[in-house]
């Protein structure tokens, strides 16, 4: 959650009146997380808001299923070999690849506009836009997305997406909620003025005038299960709101890196988090300057978290045989680290220009059968 924002038409003080020029009341509806004790939204609608007819659901990504348990090992999964023409909308388009109870992460490649309206009663959804852009519409607006992005939908949120073009996205279902690090936050939960981003490089929503899609079916995901409505009339009705939930894209070059004479741990380069993963943005940035310094990734054993990292653009100084929309996957139990020759070859470097998106994951994250039809299987005897 960021900061408040105000748009369009609210009264004077919540949970009281609201009418229109023609002294017609407005619905008021409250959008909470944790229950009433969290961050909230209030919207002002046309029409009552919770109409809804139960329907059979027509649309929905398939849930995660784990293929068959295989030995531990490094892997790497070439996401562009998962494309397919025609794909469809999203809501039906996204590939889970790996997953555990606090998050599923796969990839889409959407060629069509969801024909219908999505309500994830699961997670909030965190998507990285590897390739194409378009609008994420919802209730509280219009959010414009580009190539680089970073889009955010709230958990429960009526939205559709309406993508332009080709589209590789990498993705996340998050849950156990995504949130701003506490770290980059001061006490009024302003972002500080040394966090890696600012307050203004957001896209926040822009709210349109209510407006009739002619589309009147909703699905919501609820356990794992998509569940179908009809509704009575257009949900796009909001002519206000206010409060601090609400959807937004976020450039990953926005991202601003630290610098040090000696290598930091990803931890610095911690763009959001959520329960059990912490989400980092690797971008072209200056290296170590200490005159011995190592800036390639020393190897390491990281205990108590699988690490995999989406490649999105630029020269991985650690890794070779990895491009644009691979993905590798480390598990804790066996130390990983830089491909032979990458630590030393490092040495004397002043930049990089690698461009990816990592997850850190503090519980075991198991592989899909679509995974397995994209991996590279000569991936761990690379190190060797």
């Amino acid at each position: 959650m960021l900061d408040r924002m105000q748009l369009g038409d609210v009264p004077r003080k919540h949970h009281i009146q609201l009418r229109g020029p023609e002294g017609e009341l407005r619905f008021e509806e409250c959008f909470t997380r944790d229950g009433f004790d969290g961050p909230y939204t209030i919207l002002y609608h046309l029409r009552r808001p919770h109409t809804h007819r139960i329907a059979t659901p027509a649309h929905g990504w398939a849930p995660p299923a784990a293929a068959a348990d295989r030995p531990l090992a490094k892997r790497h999964y070439r996401t562009g070999a998962l494309a397919a023409p025609g794909a469809g909308p999203q809501i039906d388009a996204r590939v889970p690849l790996l997953f555990n109870d606090d998050l599923i992460a796969g990839v889409a490649f959407p060629s069509a506009d969801d024909p219908v309206y999505i309500a994830d009663g699961d997670a909030d959804q965190l998507i990285y836009v590897h390739q194409g852009g378009g609008v994420l519409r919802s209730l509280l607006g219009d959010v414009r997305f580009a190539q680089g992005d970073y889009v955010f939908v709230p958990r429960g949120l009526l939205h559709r997406f309406l993508p332009a073009g080709p589209q590789h996205w990498f993705w996340f279902s998050l849950a156990g909620g995504l949130h701003i690090p506490h770290q980059w936050r001061n006490p009024v939960g302003q972002l500080r003025m040394d966090a890696p981003y600012s307050h203004r490089d957001f896209k926040r929503p822009q709210l349109q005038a209510p407006v009739d899609e002619d589309i009147r079916e909703l699905v919501v995901r609820r356990g794992g299960t998509w569940h179908g409505f009809t509704l009575d009339h257009p949900p796009l009705d909001v002519i206000g709101w206010d409060g601090t939930v609400y959807p937004w894209a976020f450039p990953i070059l926005a991202f601003q890196p630290r610098v040090s004479s000696v290598h930091l741990p990803p931890t610095w380069h911690g763009t959001f988090a959520a329960r059990g993963a912490l989400i980092c943005s690797f971008v072209p940035r200056p290296v170590d300057f200490h005159p011995e310094a190592i800036p390639c990734p020393y190897p390491h054993s990281s205990t108590h978290c699988d690490e995999i990292i989406f490649y999105c653009d630029g020269n991985f100084t650690s890794r070779r045989g990895v491009g644009p929309g691979s993905i590798s996957h480390h598990p804790m139990g066996v130390p990983h680290g830089p491909h032979p020759g990458s630590y030393e070859k490092s040495i004397g470097a002043t930049a990089t220009s690698e461009l990816a998106v990592m997850a850190d994951s503090f519980a075991p994250l198991r592989a899909t059968s679509a995974a397995l039809a994209a991996e590279d299987a000569g991936y761990q005897d690379s190190f060797v």
